[in-house]
């Protein structure tokens, strides 16, 4: 019997959660790899390509990443208790997060980067990514520390952003 994979409801900004550090996660087994597996599936159902445990309420350092959006299923990512060790160059491109729908802005990134992870085993090794999965990367990591992409715009940009949430959620649309 297959089993059957839990659609988590992608928490919105301003919950608390968001902007507090994850714990490290130190339990690793069954119960993290249906974690990861669960994040994926929710992650796909919110059309996303990452998603933070912080997102889906849960103060933990593990993030999923799929760039490719289901097309190369090898380029899966599960990052447990992850942390940048290298950036290089600059990029500056838009980003969208699933806990601020409707809301996009250029965010100043590097354009490469080299992260060092452990797997739901609990074994330990690094990835490299440049353009999208750098900043995916970035992106994903940025949340399990409490920063959410708005934290990185200019002043200007970011009373903008909530004012436009504010209104959102005014007209019950946030």
């Amino acid at each position: 019997m297959a089993k059957k994979t839990k659609i988590y409801e992608v928490v919105k900004y301003p919950d608390p959660v968001l902007a507090k550090r994850g714990e490290d996660v130190t339990e690793f087994g069954e119960e993290l790899k249906t974690l990861a597996d669960d994040m994926f599936e929710s992650m796909y159902a919110a059309q996303g390509i990452g998603l933070a445990a912080p997102q889906i309420g849960l103060s933990k350092r593990i993030t999923v990443i799929d760039v490719s959006f289901k097309k190369e299923p090898a380029d899966k990512l599960v990052l447990v208790n992850p942390e940048i060790i290298e950036r290089e160059g600059k990029q500056f491109e838009e980003e969208g997060c699933l806990s601020l729908p409707e809301i996009r802005e250029k965010v100043h990134r590097a354009a490469k980067v080299k992260v060092r992870a452990q797997n739901v085993q609990g074994e330990w090794f690094e990835v490299e990514g440049e353009e999208l999965l750098s900043r995916a990367l970035q992106h994903e990591i940025d949340h399990l520390d409490g920063v959410l992409f708005i934290d990185r715009l200019s002043r200007l940009k970011r009373d903008l952003v909530h004012r436009k949430i504010k209104k959102m959620q005014k007209n019950g649309e946030w």
